[in-house]
């Protein structure tokens, strides 16, 4: 058990990206689609790119959408409406009617005179007239040829149209109408209001007999119309997809997507989903490992990639399921950004495609869609440089859209062959996408606090010298503060030569000797007044403690909190090199020294950047001992200094070449020329 453990602790990194591996790739085959892929992309009004196509099977030609909402508003239209009636409202309305007549029109001796009588007989014709069908409770916004049925007790009792019923809003004008102006004005306002006072609907919607009814009629729609037998031409090569067409390829596209999907062929389309993602994956994994090892083996970086792929594929996947149009909406060229302000372009171009080749199995028109993004993808790679410049970000946002644009619209001729029709509020979804590509300079900040990476606009805050860092060391060590100038100077002009990361190494330069902070008077830069404390120590203590200005270093980037890529040329800025001085002051009295407690602990530069950091440094430092220095003197200053470095195999683990190595010398040697103010002698 304990071997196995040892076991699994030693390899626990390798483990650690194997279960990231599988848990990203069963991520991205969740949000897929599930339903099949259908292999032929097509569109309606446009020709048909691929070979003759036969129908593989038996299948029903599906109704659009359209054409079912038009049959259900037609049915909902035609459909029997049930009200309910009641009956005995009817008798109690007359009973109510002639008490409060009387109650209403009485002579002085209580008795209904003639004139009454005939005005009582008058009302109760109006009442049995308004009853005759009946009063609706409501107004229903039914139109008034609409077909309804009264019932009682959900018995059919007759069938009439709804605008013969009387409505409660109608009833002061058909009653004035009846009553018509042979009374006094105010025989007929007291007969209003005795109307007012008795009468009451009688007929209700019965709701619950009504739907049932339009259910059954709604149940009743086919969703299919036609059928298309199997080895039936569809469509033939370069045909335009008319209406009908169109219909019939839809309908077999989700007759083949549902048929495979619903049956045992499922698991097999599920695996091969997964082989597939796994497969791409795979080839991103194995890119890290030839080509930046570096990366490969940080998982931190490799789970922020994984991360930033599998978030692209999951916006995308929301985006299409919410409605496709708007698929163009989702910045992707955030990915490549992203992973070249953090790495490199490489890197983030190889992610990027690999992402859009994933979502070609979700998308809509996934050739057009795939073109699109990779070529925006490489645009973005080569339009935007020095991310922490403002200007350029919005000028490259710029160039991505405008690239959008007329790829979009050459799809569209090529598709149409014309003009007329072109989607414009597809350009807008352009516009979108590139104000929202902006959005990439916040999401650079919150990534380097969650993920602990250091990004370009990092290190240009950290290349300010008047950050606290700086200051102190520019106080307690005013000389290698100095010297820490000179070497970002001739660092950021070597990379620039090269190709290198300017920013970063000037960053490191800058910082690469913090450690002196602790013990400033023991390095020659900041004596001062011509004491030199090395006088009272031992050659060894003396070595000691110039070498352990790289582990103070390194102590005081920590608590400082400075990136581990800065904190990286701290560490390697001497490599494996030799307390020469030192070294060989003891060695002339004692033949058996130890070398060890002479060297540098290391590790050796392992990338451009921290050898070129290491060229600068000894370069810079060593150049202050030239005495009266000419163009001759410099030059070799530079080639014995640098072929030493070359000749310990300082540069063994970083990958830097020869020919870059020869650059670097260059530079220097003209930028020491510089410095030195080298001029010609003029006679006397």
């Amino acid at each position: 058990m304990n071997a196995f453990l040892n076991k699994w602790y030693k390899n626990h990194a390798l483990g650690y990206k194997i279960l990231l591996y599988l848990v990203t790739t069963l991520f991205i085959v969740y949000l897929f689609p599930k339903t099949g892929k259908f292999r032929y992309s097509f569109e309606k009004s446009k020709p048909w790119q691929s070979e003759n196509l036969y129908a593989p099977f038996n299948f029903a030609i599906k109704k659009s959408s359209d054409e079912i909402e038009k049959e259900k508003r037609e049915i909902k239209e035609q459909s029997q409406v049930y009200f309910d009636i009641n009956k005995d409202i009817k008798s109690q309305v007359l009973s109510d009617y002639q008490v409060r007549f009387n109650q209403v029109f009485k002579d002085s001796n209580a008795v209904v005179s003639i004139k009454n009588s005939n005005l009582y007989a008058k009302g109760k014709s109006i009442i049995n007239k308004l009853y005759n069908p009946g009063i609706l409770d409501l107004e229903y916004g039914y139109s008034d040829d609409r077909t309804i049925v009264l019932a009682i007790s959900n018995k059919v009792q007759n069938e009439l149209q709804y605008g013969s019923i009387n409505q409660l809003g109608e009833l002061r004008e058909l009653i004035e109408k009846d009553l018509g102006n042979s009374l006094y004005e105010d025989e007929k306002k007291r007969m209003i209001s005795i109307f007012f006072d008795v009468i009451k609907p009688n007929i209700s919607l019965n709701k619950i007999l009504s739907d049932k009814v339009l259910e059954e009629e709604l149940s009743k729609i086919s969703l299919t119309r036609g059928q298309i037998e199997k080895d039936q031409l569809i469509v033939s090569k370069g045909q335009v997809i008319e209406s009908d067409q169109y219909d019939i390829l839809s309908s077999l596209k989700s007759e083949y997507e549902s048929h495979i999907w619903n049956t045992k062929n499922y698991n097999w389309v599920l695996v091969a989903y997964t082989l597939l993602v796994a497969l791409a994956l795979l080839m991103l994994l194995l890119f890290l490992r030839k080509y930046r090892i570096e990366v490969f083996l940080d998982n931190t970086k490799v789970t922020f990639i994984f991360f930033n792929i599998a978030l692209m594929i999951l916006l995308t996947t929301l985006v299409i399921n919410f409605n496709s149009q708007y698929i163009y909406v989702v910045p992707l060229c955030i990915l490549p950004l992203v992973l070249k302000a953090f790495f490199d372009a490489r890197l983030g171009l190889f992610a990027h495609v690999l992402t859009v080749l994933l979502l070609g199995f979700i998308v809509p028109n996934s050739y057009e869609y795939m073109f699109l993004q990779i070529i925006a993808g490489m645009v973005t790679i080569l339009t935007v440089s020095e991310l922490y410049k403002r200007a350029n970000l919005f000028i490259s946002v710029g160039q991505i859209t405008f690239i959008y644009i007329i790829a979009y619209f050459a799809f569209f001729v090529i598709h149409e062959g014309q003009l007329t029709g072109i989607k414009w509020e597809t350009f807008g979804l352009f516009v979108l996408c590139g104000l929202a590509t902006l959005f990439v300079q916040p999401l650079i900040y919150m990534y380097e606090k969650i993920f602990g990476l250091v990004s370009d606009v990092s290190l240009l805050e950290l290349s300010d010298t008047n950050s606290k860092l700086l200051k102190e060391l520019s106080n307690r060590a005013p000389g290698t503060f100095h010297h820490s100038l000179n070497v970002a100077n001739l660092a950021e002009a070597s990379a620039n030569e090269i190709g290198a990361n300017a920013m970063l190494i000037r960053v490191g330069a800058l910082y690469h000797d913090i450690g002196k902070m602790k013990n400033p008077t023991y390095f020659t830069e900041n004596q001062s007044t011509g004491i030199n404390p090395h006088d009272e120590l031992s050659s060894k203590e003396s070595a000691k403690i110039i070498i352990n200005h790289v582990i103070n270093g390194i102590e005081t980037a920590k608590k400082y909190k400075l990136p581990d890529r800065v904190i990286d040329f701290i560490r390697t800025h001497h490599g494996t090199s030799l307390v020469y001085y030192f070294y060989m002051k003891e060695k002339a009295t004692n033949e058996l020294v130890d070398i060890k407690n002479f060297t540098y602990p290391g590790p050796k530069p392992f990338s451009k950047e921290t050898a070129i950091l290491m060229m600068c440094d000894s370069v810079e430092a060593a150049s202050k001992s030239l005495k009266e220095p000419t163009s001759t003197k410099i030059n070799d200053f530079v080639e014995n200094i640098i072929n030493k470095q070359m000749e310990a195999g300082q540069f063994l683990n970083a990958d830097i070449t020869f020919k870059e190595i020869q650059s670097i010398k260059k530079v220097l040697k003209h930028k020491l020329a510089n410095i030195y103010h080298l001029r010609i002698e003029y006679p006397e």
